[in-house]
Order: structure tokens, then sequence, then C-alpha cells
């Protein structure tokens, strides 16, 4: 009796996460276009090319129009779907967008070439997705909604089940656990992937990082268990902080019912075109070889890596080196504070940092920061279990945490901001680079003008910078 082909699709990441998680995000448009060709002839069930951390750092360190990449990455894509990573309320920036801005950005992303949104949120709150989602559906693309995946008390199967239920109910094409700590260990993945297949009939797609050493064993588990796709990054890029290498899974299902069916010689020649870059950036120093280990503090202190390195760095500003374990373990006492949270942009920025204040002033909660003081309050939305009371108080002292959708409380803005770049405006994208990051959007646009004029483009750049924000 012959078996039933079940072949897991792959999302390749390396234009994407890979480079985010590795190099910072520093992959150029030109160094993705002359690969493109022969990635298109793979067969992944999607490329991630855009979102993320892509569109700020394509302004701010690349010289580069992120719409005009994504435009030239999708004339190249002539048979793969192109999927993006958006933080639902907050788009790419870092705080909550009217919903006007929110729709405006997933309908011109969709018009500009994206097929898949997969879009998050740090809280899984679902109130901060459903925008979000409705306009997705409303441009014909693939909104997915993805659970970002962490441990603690309220974190239970159940849990998982009732979110994918709720996510099926809203509208959503499919269901992502993103893995961003690389927490989901072999056999939790095959509790969890068997629960969630229970409870929706959804595709489940599973993301997550190499950064703890089990991923690759993981996602095994997870197909083996019914999970649809996985995402993977093409070995000169992957492992340590990014995810499991495309060419060893394809490998690993081969000759099974799982066999994604992938040319081996076609892997080789995309590999052999990304592997001169690796050794370049190894050499200047872009990619360091710490981020390419194995790290169990991982799962000891549940830190996604980007944090850990962010976590040195702070420490490293303020002389405090020595500190860096102390700081580690209070990360999981200020995340159960503040109602465990999972940790990713932002929540991880802002649990973090303030673990750093509370170890290096001596006092817990004696300095807070903006962001921290926003999150306790409601502003990024509803925690999965209550703030814990006497923190709140020391944070916001009697200020009462809001406890509707963030996104109610703000106007409409597009049009305000359509006012405030209208000088600078050549295309209808420019006003969404211009919302989310308003000051690098500035600069981009004078150096932009400083290119087509042949204006020294050094000096556009150095201009007193006072952007409204």
């Amino acid at each position: 009796m012959a078996v039933e082909k079940k072949p897991v699709k792959i999302t390749e990441t390396i234009l994407r996460d890979a480079h985010q998680s590795l190099i910072a995000t520093r992959m150029t448009t030109e160094q993705m276009l002359p690969i493109i060709e022969k990635m298109d002839k793979v067969g992944y069930h999607s490329v991630e090319c855009w979102g993320g951390a892509t569109f700020d750092a394509s302004l701010r360190f690349l010289k580069e129009d992120p719409w005009e990449r994504l435009r030239k990455i999708k004339d190249g894509f002539k048979n793969t779907k192109l999927q993006m990573l958006f933080r639902g309320q907050n788009i790419l920036g870092y705080r909550h967008y009217a919903d006007d801005v929110v729709e405006y950005f997933v309908q011109k992303s969709i018009a500009n070439g994206i097929d898949i949104i997969r879009i998050f949120d740090c809280l899984n709150d679902i109130r901060n997705l459903e925008t979000a989602v409705k306009a997705s559906n409303k441009e014909g693309g693939h909104a997915q909604i993805a659970l970002s995946y962490t441990l603690g008390e309220a974190y239970t199967l159940d849990y998982w089940k009732d979110m994918a239920k709720k996510i099926e109910d809203m509208g959503a094409n499919s269901i992502c656990i993103k893995d961003m700590a690389g927490l989901l260990v072999p056999y939790k993945a095959t509790e969890l992937v068997t629960a969630l297949k229970e409870s929706t009939s959804l595709p489940i797609q599973l993301h997550t990082h190499y950064t703890s050493g089990v991923a690759s064993m993981t996602y095994m588990k997870a197909v083996e268990a019914g999970c649809d796709i996985i995402d993977t990054a093409m070995s000169p890029l992957a492992l340590g902080t990014s995810q499991p290498a495309t060419e060893v899974m394809a490998k690993a299902f081969e000759g099974t019912e799982y066999d994604p069916g992938f040319d081996e010689n076609l892997l080789v020649e995309i590999a052999d075109y990304f592997k001169p870059m690796r050794e370049e950036w190894l050499a200047n120093g872009l990619l360091n070889p710490k981020v390419m280990g194995v790290d169990i503090k991982t799962l000891l202190y549940q830190v996604p890596g980007g944090m850990l390195s962010n976590l040195v760095s702070q420490l490293k500003e303020m002389g405090a080196e020595d500190k860096f374990q102390e700081v580690l373990e209070e990360v999981p006492r200020v995340r159960k504070d503040y109602g465990e949270p999972p940790l990713v942009t932002p929540s991880s920025q802002i649990v973090g940092t303030q673990a750093v204040l509370n170890v290096v002033t001596g006092e817990r909660y004696k300095m807070c920061t903006k962001e921290s003081k926003a999150l306790v309050a409601g502003e990024y939305g509803q925690s999965v279990l209550p703030v814990d009371p006497e923190v709140r108080k020391k944070v916001i002292g009697d200020q009462e945490p809001i406890t509707c959708r963030p996104a109610d409380l703000l106007e409409n803005e597009l049009d305000k901001l359509e006012k405030e770049m209208a000088q600078y405006k050549k295309q209808d994208e420019d006003v969404l680079s211009y919302a989310l990051f308003p000051q690098v959007a500035m600069d981009f646009f004078k150096y932009r003008e400083a290119q087509e004029t042949g204006v020294d483009a050094s000096l556009a750049n150095s201009e007193n910078k006072t952007y409204p924000v």
C-alpha cells in the first residue's frame, strides 16, 4: 500500500529574518537581486523578504527605499509568494498607530507585491491584530496570525487551543507558532501541534530560531505531528540566532512522506552564491561568530538571542558588564511582575531595559523608562496575567490603567502626516515611511533628493534634525 504523501512546505527566510538575526539586517537589495531567479525555481511555499526590521534598516543604514526593494524583489519572483512580518497595530514601528495608517500600510504592502502578511502582537492581545487581518482580507492578501510562543503558568495547551479558535473566528487564513527565542523543545512541539490541529482547521506554520540548539529536532517532531509549513534559511545564514538550514531540513525529509521535493543541486548553487558574502561579513565584523553558537541561557532565562546582545551593549555603555549574570536572573522576575508577556519586540526591549535599570540602580523600579510605564499602564494591550499590583504602584503610581483596545484612543492620523511631509513626497508610500520613522524617513528623503539633483548627499544629511515626531 502506497504511503500518503504529506510534503512539508518551506518558507525561506534568508532575505529577511536570517540576515536580521545574524548581521543586523544589513543585506542590500543589490546583493539579493542576482539570486532571485534561482530561488524562484526551488518550489518554496513562500519567501520572507520584507517587514520586521528590514524597513527601518533600509532607510536608516542602507539609504534604500524599502518600497522600491519590494517592487524589485516582486519583479524577480514570478512563481513564489512573498511574505512579510507585521507587528499588528505597531506595523513595523515601535508604537501603536491609528487604524487608518494600519489599513493603508496593508493596502500598499499588498499592492507592491506582498502575498502573505504574518501578523503578531507582543502580548498576544487579539484586539491588536483585528485591523490588520480585516485590511488584509479586504485587499485579497493571506493573513497569517503568529502566536508569540513563550513559557509560563498562563501558557497552557488550553490557552494555545483557545487562541487558535479565536484566530480562526477572526478570519485569519493560517496560524504560525512564532518561537522567537528557540524555547520550543521537540516533544513539546509534538504536544502543541497536535493540540492546535485538534482545535482548528487552519494550516499550521512553525517559526523558530536555532539559539538553544534544538530547532531542527523541533521541526522534525512538529512535522510528524502535522505541522504544514516550517521556516528555514539557506545554510550560509542559518543556525545560531537564525533558523535551521534549508538544505539540511530538505535532506532530512528526503524519501519520506514529508519530502518537499527540492532539487539538491539548485540549493547548492544558491548556497554558493551567499557563501562569499558570509566570508566578507565575518571578515568585516558584521557577522559576529558569537551569534553562531548555541546559548543554553536562552532556555534558562527565556531571553531571545537579539535581546541577549542588547543587554550586553546596554551594560557596556553603563560600564557595568560585570552585572550581566544578575541582569539575566532579573529578566524573568520583571517579566513575571509585568504579567508574563512573551519576550518579543517591543516587550523584550522593555523588560530587558527595566531589568538592567533594576540591577544597576540597586533598587527595583526606582527608575523606569516611559515604555515600561506604558506597558504597565496597558498602552500596548492586555498581558495574559495581571501586572503585580505593588509593582504597578511603583511604576505608574495611582494612574488607572486602560482596559480598552489601545488604538481606540487614537485619532486618524494619515491626513496630518501627509501635510507634515508633503514637500518631500515622491510616491504615495512615502507618507507611510514617514509615519513609522519620521526623522529617519526625513533623512532618507533629503538624501534621495540630493542624489537626484546631484547635490552632495552627505551635506543634505547633516542639517539640524528637527522634524515632527
